[in-house]
């Protein structure tokens, strides 16, 4: 039996089905939300460790059970399918996550051309996997939600870049460094951005921003490449901070009160 179900991931949880928005139990969401993770489905005691595994298995297949009910109670009884030991998400349910996930290969491999509307794949890349959630199961995934999006913007970015929509390459990249700051690639591309726009400044600007959280953060400097851009400017790569600095400590100058208050006990006759 085929349902007209649609999972979404991605910014938050929301389930669709019929064309009417169902709200869940908690318990139901989160099982939906593992199975819609687990590509080949997933046997009914590592789905019962994986989302309750604070609980012993004989109390956590009892929660799992509960969770089955409550979806299928809520008018989803084909979204959930078991085959003997196994649960799987129905084939027929559409889940954002792995829409976004396949344009954003193609994006990563550079195997289909530009989108024509690049602002809206890269408002979906910018969506974090369901935010606010804490459960232990969901690191990984996160994980690697998080590399696939920041090779695909990157990807996009440059291209952008290339073929000189600048505007949309900036934004690309900006989503990038919102999704690791420390990463390099896409502060790099913001860089040559501005120095394709002409705004020398700004490209200075945001190599010296970038510098700085890298030196707070991790103490590293960016890479010899990132360098290269900033002096091929005529302006050094090294911060004001880094040169000509010193480690000996100097004695502090005495302030103008320090001077006056020797110079009256010189004049009194007592020791300076």
């Amino acid at each position: 039996m085929s349902v007209k179900a649609g999972l979404k991931l991605l910014g938050g949880f929301d389930f669709i089905y019929e064309d009417g928005r169902l709200t869940l139990p908690l318990a139901a969401q989160r099982l939906l939300a593992f199975l819609a993770l687990q590509h080949d489905g997933v046997q009914r005691a590592v789905a019962a460790e994986h989302l309750w595994p604070d609980c012993d298995p004989s109390r956590a297949g009892a929660n799992l059970r509960s969770a089955l009910c409550q979806a299928r109670r809520s008018r989803t009884a084909a979204v959930i399918e078991s085959a003997g030991s196994r649960l799987h998400l129905a084939p027929s349910v559409r889940v954002d996550l792995h829409e976004i996930w396949a344009q954003a290969r193609t994006l990563a491999e550079r195997s289909a051309p530009l989108p024509e509307a690049p602002d809206m794949i890269v408002e979906a890349l910018g969506r974090e996997l369901l935010p606010g959630w804490t459960d232990d199961w969901l690191a990984l995934e996160r994980e690697r939600w998080n590399q696939m999006r920041v090779h695909a913007l990157e990807s996009l970015a440059q291209r952008l870049h290339d073929e000189r929509q600048y505007l949309a390459a900036l934004e690309a990249a900006l989503v990038a460094v919102a999704v690791d700051p420390i990463r390099e690639t896409a502060q790099r591309i913001l860089i040559e951005v501005h120095v394709a726009e002409g705004n020398v400044a700004c490209a200075v600007r945001r190599y010296q921003e970038y510098q700085s959280f890298l030196r707070r953060e991790l103490g590293v400097s960016p890479s010899p490449k990132m360098m290269k851009i900033v002096q091929e400017l005529g302006v050094p790569a090294a911060s004001p901070h880094d040169r000509g600095r010193s480690t000996a400590v100097r004695e502090p100058r005495p302030g103008i009160g320090s001077v006056h208050a020797r110079s009256r006990r010189q004049a009194s006759g007592q020791p300076g």
